[in-house]
This record gives structure tokens, sequence and C-alpha cells, in this order.
């Protein structure tokens, strides 16, 4: 089961409490791309830890924490670090108490409530939902399965595969709240088409067209990279690109009503040659991300700049 909309509440009004941010997009930083939160102006910053419900980011290169600011003049909320299924979280247990009345009044019972991994993963999108966030801009770190893709080619998400999701690990798994949006969400549509337009036109007036890709983004459950074998299956499935995390925060947020925009940091190129001697690592990522920073961080602030309010698209 998954969080209540009470609970969602709690976290949303306690940070409408304490910032004057009322943020209209939202920014998910990927491996290496922290810095995006850094670019915001008139800074409120909360750490994951200090905020009711919140989950602990627990991977290097996410800095765990909420920035509220501005961004181009347009209020923005931007997490340095997301939740990921291989974090350990498929089973989360919240331990509550509550005094049962008996003849001699010693008996006190506890309650154990579970949330799915899927549920942890995608809290903040609903908490961003109840702050009034319009469009959500998801960027990661992804392997390179395309041929003609390079390590720092910028890939604009145009399509998902939602592996785990074959297996039924959906964060939309459970009683759907109307109050977040409709039990069958559309996902024809994930991706918001006029988002990437404007985000082709900003990067051909910065010249970055060269290294801007469009392609499906799949994501697996890890934390292991891909073997080969995988790697060479995913690509016949029509991927051009494999990571950990995005799928299921993307859901969630059209499940709500927002526009998504995503694009994935090519950081290393998958191996797909049993011949070859190249083998994927973390610091890789890292160090792609440190390296494409500013390009990443000047391309976002345009598109952010182009994005007009959207009141009617959010539920």
């Amino acid at each position: 089961m998954g969080y209540t909309y009470e609970e969602y509440k709690v976290t949303a009004d306690w940070l409408l409490a304490n910032t004057e941010h009322r943020p209209l997009i939202a920014i998910i930083c990927g491996s290496g791309l922290g810095g995006l939160a850094e670019i915001l102006k008139d800074q409120k910053v909360f750490s994951y830890s200090d905020i009711p419900n919140f989950p602990q980011s627990t991977v290097h290169g996410h800095a765990g924490r909420l920035v509220f600011g501005t961004l181009k003049g347009k209020s923005c909320v931007c997490m340095q670090g997301r939740f990921h299924l291989y974090e350990g979280y498929p089973i989360w247990k919240r331990q509550t108490k509550s005094a049962g009345k008996s003849a001699n009044k010693l008996l006190t019972l506890s309650r154990s409530v579970e949330f799915s991994a899927e549920h942890l993963v995608t809290f903040p999108i609903r908490i961003f939902r109840l702050l009034g966030v319009e469009t959500a801009i998801v960027t990661n770190a992804a392997g390179g399965l395309n041929e003609n893709y390079k390590v720092g080619d910028i890939m604009l998400i145009k399509d998902h595969l939602n592996m785990p999701g074959f297996a039924g690990n959906n964060p939309l798994v459970g009683p759907n709240d109307e109050r977040f949006g409709l039990r069958f969400p559309c996902m024809s549509d994930a991706y918001d088409r006029d988002l990437r337009k404007l985000a082709k036109t900003v990067a051909r007036d910065l010249g970055y067209s060269d290294f801007l890709k469009e392609g499906v983004y799949c994501v697996l459950g890890g934390p292991s990279f891909e073997t080969i074998a995988e790697c060479n299956m995913l690509k016949r499935l029509g991927a051009d690109a494999v990571g950990m995390s995005t799928v299921h925060e993307v859901i969630v947020a059209r499940h709500c009503g927002m526009r998504v925009f995503g694009l994935s940091l090519i950081t290393n190129k998958a191996v797909m040659d049993y011949n070859s001697e190249s083998k994927a690592n973390h610091e890789e990522v890292l160090q792609t991300g440190r390296e494409r920073a500013s390009q990443l961080e000047e391309m976002i602030s345009r598109l952010v700049e182009g994005i007009e309010p959207n009141n009617n698209n959010v539920c």
C-alpha cells in the first residue's frame, strides 16, 4: 500500500509553511547533475532528513537536498538527489503506536505499515503536485545503446520502456486516489512534444545541435550494470539509452496531470561486444556529468525561460 492523501499533504503543508516559494516547475537531477540546483536564485534549501516523511538518498553523487528558488524569474524546486528501486526500499516499515483500551489499560498495540519501493521513489512527485507544480523536468545519466551516440551526447527522451513494469512494478499499483489522477492514465504522450520542440530550438540557438539526440529511454532495476546480452536485447526492443531511474517519476507526474520534459546525459557507451575490454562504472558517470554541467545548466535555464504556465493541465 502507499501513502494516503493526508500523509502527502502533511509534507506539502510543512514545506509551504517553511518557504515563500510557490514553484510551478520541478527539476529532478540525475547522477552527477546536482549542480543544476546551484543556478537557482533566492534559494531556500532543505535537507531530505529534515522534511517530514521524505525518503533519504543513499547514492554517491546525489546530495539529498530540496532546493527552492527562481530561475529566469520563475519559481522552481530542484531535487539534488532522487530515489531508486535499488536503494533498499522494497519494503519500508513505519511503526506507529496507539494505546489499546483494556481492563488494566496496559495493552499497547503496534501497527506496521508497508510501502512499496515505487511509492517511495515517487513520493516527491505527488508532493510537488500539492505544491502547485505544473511541469516536471527529469534528468538522468544513462548508458548509450544506440551505436550513433557518443559519450557526452544529450538525448531528449521521447518515450520509455518500463521493464520493471512488465513484472508489475508500477507506482500506480494499489488503490487509486482520484484527487491525484485517473485510474488508467494515458502514457502515449508521456513526454511533452511542445517542450521537446522548444528544447531543440534552444539547443540550436546555443550551438548544441551536434550532440543533441532524441530517443527512447529504458529503465532497469539496477544496481548492477547491464550484461552484454541484456544490452543487445534492449537495443532490439527499440531502446536508445538505458538507466535505473526516471520512468516511475514520469508515470506519477503524468498521473497527476503534469507536463514532463526528460533528458538523458549519455555518460558511457553500453558494452555490447564480448571482445570489448570496456567496463561500465559509476565514477565515469559522475565525471561525464561534471564535464557537461555548464552546457546542461544553460540549456535548462533557456528551456525554463520559454515554459509558459499550463494551469489547465494540472488535475
